[in-house]
């Protein structure tokens, strides 16, 4: 068993006696540099002070052998479940083997200060990540805590902000929440140029320079405009996107395949529906993969959206992770859909889109396996004509919509 003890920035005073009890029993103590400082006065000339290694990762198997079974316990910061060490050691050793005693984490403190109840806020960490993760969760009112990883994050944050429309959003700093250091800094995004010291989480009080500009756009709703992202025209448009979604269901967590992806529009859109909601594109242009990668960086989703460049015909789509989810809107043929129906987790959905008669002769032969929904789909838009308007019709689509059973022993 080792023991995880969180610890604040007050360092040892601000140990109750049941944390120090463990600090206390330790025969082997392991944490930051800082955190070791924070404690050496305070336990026996015995006990081995080992360093986190680097990378952490990598080093922690060879650490935890040099560290032995017995008396081992870990510091941490504030909660060690919350962007913490604790998380990657129960991933490694499994949560039996890890108890964990937290301290009040720093966006707890952060809350605190600014009078902001949990309900209604939400936590993002960029600790180690793209500070554009917070992009999905941008909306007028919101409230957001963004766990920082270093002095440098509030003045990149505010220029993300500012960047994405966002500049009138205001932006409070708090570094060494609960010790004697402990500052902040308040201004809107689009004048917050300094940075800080480290240690430093940021509350943000979304608001948007111009609320019309993003009002399309914020949300978790799919159907964005086409140019949420760049493209180059290949994309499924947003009236058709909102339905196959719609079938589709984003879920926490859930994995879709977007396969034929073009620029990517279906696959974002997922990811931006549900947290965590994670994709895998399969797309033949190599333009357009790369495309796909810029548009979900930008989008703040880059570590939840995989990028296979080749074709959906020619990728052995059993090396992916298991889909809960399917869109099929380029390179459709019976032997695709045939994979990806046999590939589903059961109560998993398959919605493919067809413009060609093979296109659609394949759905309906499918259909005859999986069952589900078959609906022409058909998009007119009034456009100018002379000093009026008429309307002009986009090529109609076919779209196939099944879920596959959860029975023991069905197709």
């Amino acid at each position: 068993m080792i023991d995880v003890v969180g610890i604040g920035d007050d360092g040892w005073a601000g140990l109750d006696e049941g944390r120090r009890g463990f600090v206390g029993a330790a025969r082997t103590l392991i944490g930051g540099r800082r955190h070791l400082t924070m404690a050496a006065g305070h336990v026996g000339e015995d006990v081995r002070l080992l360093p986190w290694p680097s990378p952490l990762r990598e080093g922690l198997p060879a650490l935890l052998e040099q560290a032995g079974d017995e008396g081992v316990v870990v510091l941490a910061s504030g909660d060690p479940l919350r962007s913490g060490v604790a998380t990657t050691l129960v991933d490694l050793l499994g949560p039996d083997a890890v108890r964990v005693h937290p301290a009040v984490a720093a966006d707890t403190l952060a809350r605190a200060r600014q009078g902001w109840s949990a309900e209604e806020t939400t936590v993002v960490t960029a600790v180690g990540r793209d500070l554009r993760s917070i992009r999905p969760h941008l909306a007028p009112g919101a409230r957001l805590v963004v766990l920082c990883s270093d002095g440098h994050g509030p003045h990149e944050l505010a220029t993300i902000l500012t960047e994405s429309g966002w500049g009138a959003t205001l932006l409070t700093a708090r570094w060494h929440l609960g010790g004697p250091e402990e500052g902040a800094r308040a201004d809107r995004a689009d004048h917050f140029t300094d940075e800080t010291p480290d240690l430093v989480v940021c509350c943000l009080e979304v608001n948007a320079d111009h609320p019309a500009a993003v009002a399309t756009t914020a949300g978790p709703t799919p159907g964005r405009p086409e140019d949420f992202i760049d493209h180059d025209g290949q994309l499924t448009k947003r009236d058709l996107r909102a339905s196959a979604l719609a079938r589709l269901r984003p879920t926490p967590g859930a994995h879709l395949w977007d396969l034929g992806a073009g620029n990517g529009s279906v696959a974002l859109e997922w990811c931006l529906a549900a947290e965590r909601a994670t994709a895998t594109c399969v797309e033949r242009d190599g333009t357009r993969a790369w495309r796909i990668r810029e548009n979900a960086a930008a989008l703040g989703l880059a570590a939840r959206v995989e990028v296979l460049e080749g074709d959906t015909t020619g990728t052995d789509l059993r090396r992916l992770a298991t889909p809960d989810a399917v869109f099929v809107g380029g390179g459709l043929t019976g032997d695709v859909l045939e994979a990806t129906w046999s590939s589903l987790r059961p109560g998993g959905r398959l919605v493919a889109h067809a413009v060609t008669l093979e296109g659609e002769a394949a759905l309906a032969a499918a259909r005859g396996s999986t069952g589900g929904e078959l609906t022409r789909l058909a998009v007119e838009r009034a456009v100018p004509l002379g000093r009026y308007l008429s309307w002009t019709p986009a090529r109609a689509v076919v779209q196939l919509a099944a879920i596959r059973p959860t029975e023991p022993g069905a197709a």
